[in-house]
């Protein structure tokens, strides 16, 4: 049986990890009402974007562009969104669970990570990591998101890949997120519904000019999307941990003191116990 000392010793390193995780969660809850605005206020822009840039594909005939090419063969170039920090709950694994249930071919397949967690997940399993970006993840700006796409958009343009996706973690409310893989290039324009007509947009210089400045821009604001949708998604699994976490360590510590309790009675009987006893014996 555990003595009162190892008790209370262990109640000490409850209660001191309890406050070390109450002031995580109270950190996560502070970042993520900034990364749910920054995705929420985002979101639009980036779903305009979209509808501009397929509009105007399918105005553009034929054109032809390096980010437009369909490639038979080639090997596929994954972008994956984690963390750089753990204590997020299952944020990151679920990232990788989606990456690897998409990949078809190991090695047919390259993989640029974005977060510490991605590149210490894809370096050890051997996979061809060509790059990894760190230092950003919960507080992403839009810089950063450009340079990943330049990095990505030259690889593609340069013949290395048939396909790019981007896997990320998509928000939805503070105790939902949802992994998701999409096809970042080629850029491939939805099939348009004609049960209701489509308003018509007059393009200049032309459509194709117009596609052309655009394409760039819109890998740019999808990456730039994803990083802030996943920023928080992290805070907010990191959030719930914390308030898991902190829940757990103040039953424990209720357990402990019932334990303590009854130790402590048990020692006070046995001192009894052993007082009556020895009166009894001097009689």
């Amino acid at each position: 049986m555990a003595s009162l000392q190892d008790i209370r010793r262990r109640m000490k390193s409850v209660k001191s990890t309890q406050q070390i995780t109450k002031a995580m969660k109270m950190v996560a809850t502070a970042r993520l009402r900034r990364a749910k605005e920054a995705a929420v206020s985002n979101q639009p822009y980036a779903d305009k974007m979209y509808e501009v840039i397929a509009d105007v594909a399918s105005n553009a005939g034929s054109f032809s562009h390096p980010l437009l090419e369909v490639r038979e063969e080639g090997k596929a170039l994954y972008v994956v969104l984690a963390s750089d920090k753990g204590l997020a709950g299952a944020y990151a694994s679920n990232v990788f669970k989606e990456t690897l249930a998409h990949i078809k071919d190991k090695n047919n397949t390259s993989v640029i990570t974005v977060g510490r967690r991605a590149k210490e997940y894809f370096v050890p399993r051997k996979y061809d990591v060509l790059h990894s970006y760190m230092g950003f993840t919960e507080r992403p700006e839009y810089q950063n998101a450009r340079q990943i796409a330049i990095d990505v958009i030259e690889r593609f343009v340069k013949g290395d890949f048939k396909e790019v996706y981007l896997v990320y973690t998509k928000f939805i409310s503070a105790i939902s997120a949802v992994p998701q893989v999409i096809k970042l290039l080629p850029f491939t324009a939805p099939k348009t519904s004609h049960s209701e007509p489509a308003a018509e947009y007059i393009y200049e210089p032309s459509a194709q000019e117009v596609l052309g400045y655009l394409l760039p821009q819109y890998i740019v604001t999808m990456i730039y999307s994803a990083l802030l949708q996943s920023a928080a998604s992290e805070l907010s699994s990191r959030m719930n941990a914390m308030s898991n976490a902190t829940d757990n360590a103040e039953e424990l510590i209720s357990k402990l003191n019932l334990h303590y309790n009854k130790v402590r009675q048990a020692n006070i009987t046995r001192e009894i116990t052993e007082i009556v006893g020895g009166a009894e014996a001097l009689k």
